[in-house]
């Protein structure tokens, strides 16, 4: 019989300053690790106002990660030091793994309404792989397909699998799924998901609830008053669900259509050592990562 994942934690995204001054919401981060292994970090990077994000990220280094950035409002130039630069827009996605280590830049633009949004994630590495070829995926909305349910629900499939529709994005080391899920109003949202591997949700709109966990008293929510006694059922925008192990997972929509991010990955079960833009496993190897970006070495390869 399928095991059904229940709700372990609902986190609420919160705002925090990253980059030359982008305001942004973290939905988790390293006072999370490692509940969300082998996942580091999401940043929530929607704005309205371009003051709050055209200032960047301007040059700055990666080593031992993979960042994988989400765009689906606006613009992102971005450039590095492999060569590689290009400007990624609505519905696009950038998946680069750092590996060895790369120097790169991303300054969003937002649309002509100076909207921006999208997300960025990043993913850790196995030691056996924190210094790989570092490597460099652009893909395009028009390559990434997009699966529509009996029930109305619109899938669009970034990496993974939903049915015998695959994302574009393959061969990843650890074996992640990234879906972008669209469900109708009264309906009800199933799917498969690896046993062992860490899964989570990231409301992007409206409202739901997961796992017919309607007792909100049955999981813990992170931040919150423990004398706050009128807990919603529903996640909303902005939230984001921690499952327990299991076969599967469901949605549910009642009155208000319900959009979120769908994300799982197999756990490392490595120590981290982590410092701003770098992640390794040990002390050590980050200060030679840092002595190595201040003497010119840090770059191995391109």
């Amino acid at each position: 019989m399928l095991k059904i994942r229940k709700i372990r934690k609902v986190l609420k995204s919160r705002p925090t300053i990253e980059g030359a001054g982008v305001h942004l919401r973290r939905a988790f981060g390293f006072s999370e690790v490692p509940q969300f292994d082998p996942f580091l970090m999401l940043d929530d990077f929607r704005a309205d106002n371009p003051a709050n994000y055209i200032k960047g990220f301007p040059w700055h280094p990666h080593r031992g990660i993979e960042t994988i950035t989400y765009v689906i409002d606006g613009s992102v130039e971005h450039g590095d030091s492999m060569g590689n630069k290009g400007v990624i827009t609505s519905g696009d996605v950038q998946w680069m793994t750092a590996g060895s280590g790369i120097i790169h830049q991303e300054m969003p633009k937002g649309d002509k309404s100076g909207i921006m949004g999208g997300f960025q994630l990043w993913a850790n590495l196995p030691s056996s792989q924190k210094m790989m070829h570092p490597r460099y995926r652009d893909v395009k909305s028009s390559q990434i397909p997009e699966v529509t349910l009996d029930n109305g629900t619109r899938i669009k499939v970034i990496c993974g699998k939903v049915g015998n529709i695959e994302g574009p994005v393959r061969d990843i080391i650890i074996e992640p799924e990234y879906l972008d899920i669209s469900a109708a109003p009264h309906s009800e949202f199933t799917h498969p998901t690896h046993p062992g591997h860490t899964v989570f949700a990231y409301v992007i709109s409206g409202r739901g609830y997961f796992c017919k966990e309607k007792n909100p008293f049955t999981y813990e929510v992170a931040g919150e008053n423990y004398f706050d006694m009128q807990r919603d059922p529903f996640v909303s925008s902005g939230n984001l669900v921690l499952f327990e192990d299991g076969d599967q997972l469901t949605a549910v929509t009642e009155k208000e259509p319900l959009r979120f991010l769908l994300i799982s990955g197999r756990p490392i079960g490595e120590p981290v050592a982590w410092y701003g833009p770098i992640v390794m496993n040990t002390q050590e190897e980050l200060q030679t990562a840092f002595e190595e970006y201040r003497n010119g070495t840090f770059t191995k390869h391109g």
